[in-house]
């Protein structure tokens, strides 16, 4: 991102959805209480490489990580009804990796026998755009950051398994309560002629282009001590643009450090005992900059049908709502937060009741037959991209003369596409009218490129359904899969569920469009890898699982998900070694905060350095804001993972291994005067020695308040760092 036949697939039959009304089965609960829960949250750090690795979303090759903004967290909600126990996870990454999945139950059974399995282990992501890429097992997903990258994979496998563990430690009796609201002004459609395309008759039945609607489970002990919440809201975390190279949760995961902050009093990001997940839903075709695009050299809007500029994408991009993407960030994460704590505080939440199920299946993706109400049948293709996906979107455009809205191919685009791999006329009926930019499904050298067996998955807490689906749905076609999974409940018995779409969970395989938008062949259309019958296939496995699991039906588990640890590569060299200045040893501070700062302003400081890549500090951190305390002990108040605080890293020479970390604090309003230092740490790298420790203090500062409102305060003097001699400037630049 061929071996399929090494790796025996089977072709999954496809099972009409009987609309008899058989009754529910009856689902044994020994509880004398339905609505009392075995429950357990847990939250653990999942940040892989800081700096010198591609990051995850935009397919930017030069968008290279050089630091940490927020660090990303795995996120655990376990649930059990004493006979059944369901975990759900919310991951801050880019998309769930199938190999992430594999390992995680190849880990936790090794602890806990057969308790944990595929089936009972839904495992999402939020989809945020700003973490390291190289954690997926297909070869197409790890051109852009040269291959497959261990730490990356591995920060990501801990942190999911850790949060498992702290979820199955500490569970205690509760009680869960659903909740849903509103949510404006926080998300845009960005493919709307794709959306229009759709029938007219359905776009009727709501009011918005974008699903509006967050749905929040709360978790509450029988005690009355909050434990967690996980909400679902549709919208892309890509308010942190493709110019980024910060780690960072973006949108969501600034709501979930609001939240969390809010209900752990004093405690540091992912140290408290109350986790809040702002959960990914169908926000295929949704985006946060609701500025819309603009030609960003002339202001005027872009081209509907295209999202060009004079016939280029490049210049048409989306912004805001903030005036930068950081602002945009904090407004877009805030609006998310708010939300979340008016439905958590609302007086009148459902109290759920009744049994925990779960039901899963791998298919094959590739060759899936649909069976429509009139009798006739369709198939799924193997996995294909169109012209359109090169264009990228009006979050992140693409590049060359791509353009969305593509429907017939280039001649030299075709010869270039050829030159990988000409698709067979098969292939191209098959995904017709998208022309075939790059035929993955049909490339497995020197591994496949693409995945084909999908897992499928659907939860149930009494009438909560959550939907686990392996992909990017569009907003209609995630209504249409709740609509489809409604009617199957019902029709077995069980009327008035509430279901939520959980996006980019278990494995990732790109965007899942209508068949209406596919014909438009927008972005989203362009990037739905298995062809025009995509979506109507997941809402016909999705209604068997609901329908099988709902009467006690056996499901056979489907084809095995293939493992290709032993086959991924890395083209993407390690650390060699590091280096300081003649001296200088790595830690030493070259420039100290001013020694007095006020409240409102950004302090920084700088450090020599080691290589981020040397070691992650998984649960720790690269850098520590610290008040010196009345015993004359420092305490710290700040790390790597806060909103305010940045860690910028920065290789000088790359002959001599010299590098640069920046550490910048946002001292926040509410300050409390006193005294402060930055510390940081990390590890550097030696020919012989191998890998070592270091720690570097700056001196302290004060830290007051303004002299003066700030509304009459004159701007404050810039902070100058000290004149560096000439072979500091050498060296540290």
């Amino acid at each position: 991102m061929g071996v399929w036949t090494l790796l025996g697939l089977l072709c999954c039959l496809a099972i009409w959805l009987s609309r008899g009304t058989q009754a529910l089965q009856d689902v044994p609960d020994p509880r004398p209480d339905p609505s009392l829960y075995n429950l357990g949250v847990g939250i653990y750090d999942a940040t892989g490489p800081a700096a010198g690795v591609n990051m995850m979303g935009y397919a930017n090759p030069g968008q290279i990580n050089s630091g940490i903004h927020m660090r990303l967290y795995s996120r655990a909600f376990l649930i059990d009804d004493t006979s059944r126990r369901l975990v759900f996870v919310s991951l801050d990454c880019g998309m769930m990796g199938q190999l992430v999945k594999i390992e995680v139950v190849k880990r936790l059974q090794m602890s806990y026998g057969d308790m944990y399995d595929h089936d009972n282990l839904l495992l999402s992501c939020t989809h945020t755009h700003s973490g390291p890429a190289g954690f997926l097992q297909y070869l197409l997903f790890d051109i852009t950051c040269m291959g497959f990258i261990q730490e990356t994979f591995d920060a990501m496998v801990e942190g999911v398994v850790k949060s498992i563990e702290m979820a199955h430690e500490n569970v205690r009796p509760g009680h869960l309560y659903v909740s849903s609201g509103e949510l404006l002004d926080s998300s845009i459609n960005r493919s709307p002629t794709g959306y229009l395309n759709n029938p007219e008759e359905e776009r009727a039945k709501y009011a918005y282009d974008t699903d509006k609607t967050m749905t929040l489970l709360k978790f509450v002990a029988e005690d009355g001590t909050d434990m967690g919440m996980i909400n679902w809201f549709a919208v892309h975390p890509t308010s942190m643009n493709n110019t980024n190279t910060l780690i960072s949760g973006d949108n969501k995961g600034y709501a979930s450090q609001l939240f969390e902050k809010d209900m752990n009093p004093g405690a540091l990001p992912g140290q408290g005992s109350f986790v809040a997940a702002f959960a990914q839903s169908n926000c295929g075709d949704v985006s946060p900059n609701t500025k819309g695009p603009r030609c960003i050299d002339t202001g005027l809007p872009c081209d509907m049908e295209t999202s060009t500029c004079n016939g280029r994408v490049k210049n048409c991009i989306a912004f805001g709502p903030g005036e930068n993407m950081m602002e945009s960030t904090r407004i877009i994460g805030y609006n998310q937060y708010a939300k979340a704590k008016e439905l958590y505080n609302q007086p009148d939440m459902l109290k759920l009741s009744g049994p925990v199920q779960f039901a899963e299946q791998t298919i094959d993706m590739g060759d899936y037959t649909v069976r429509f109400d009139d009798g006739t049948t369709a198939k799924t293709c193997l996995p294909a991209l169109g012209y359109s996906f090169a264009a990228g979107t009006i979050d992140g455009p693409g590049a060359f003369d791509f353009q969305q809205g593509t429907t017939e191919g280039n001649p030299f685009w075709d010869l270039v596409s050829a030159f990988l791999h000409k698709p067979s006329k098969e292939q191209v009926d098959c995904h017709h009218p998208k022309p075939i930019l790059l035929d993955t499904g049909e490339i497995n050298f020197p591994y496949p490129w693409h995945p084909r067996i999908m897992d499928t998955q659907v939860g149930r807490i009494g009438n909560f359904m959550i939907l686990p689906v392996p992909g990017e749905f569009t907003t209609m076609c995630g209504r249409r899969l709740r609509e489809m999974v409604s009617a199957a409940a019902e029709a077995a018995g069980l009327p008035d569920t509430i279901q939520v779409v959980a996006g980019h969970s278990n494995v990732y395989s790109h965007y899942i469009a209508t068949f209406e938008e596919y014909q438009i062949q927008r972005y989203e259309a362009a990037s739905t890898i298995f062809g025009p019958h995509t979506c109507a296939a997941y809402m016909q496995q999705y209604a068997y699982l609901t329908t099988a699991m709902l009467k006690g039906e056996s499901i056979p588990p489907g084809p095995p998900p293939p493992d290709l640890s032993k086959q991924v590569m890395s083209l993407l060299p390690g650390v060699i070694y590091d280096g300081t200045q003649p001296g200088y040893a790595f830690g030493d501070v070259i420039a100290n905060p001013y020694p007095l700062a006020y409240t409102g302003e950004t302090v920084s400081a700088k450090f020599v350095s080691g290589h981020p890549r040397n070691n992650v500090m998984l649960g720790g951190s690269f850098l520590k804001v610290q008040q010196l305390q009345p015993d004359d002990s420092w305490l710290t108040i700040a790390t790597d993972a806060n909103w305010e605080t940045r860690f910028i890293w920065e290789r000088v020479s790359s002959l001599l291994g010299t590098s640069v970390a920046t550490v910048k604090w946002d001292i926040p309003t509410d300050t409390p005067e006193g005294t402060y230092r930055i510390t940081h740490e990390g590890h550097y790298k030696t020919f012989f020695r191998g890998v070592d420790h270091y720690e570097g203090v700056t001196k302290p500062f004060k830290v007051v308040a303004p002299p003066v409102p700030a509304v009459n305060r004159v701007p404050l003097r810039r902070r100058v760092n000290p004149k560096k001699s000439w072979w500091q400037k050498l060296f540290f630049m």
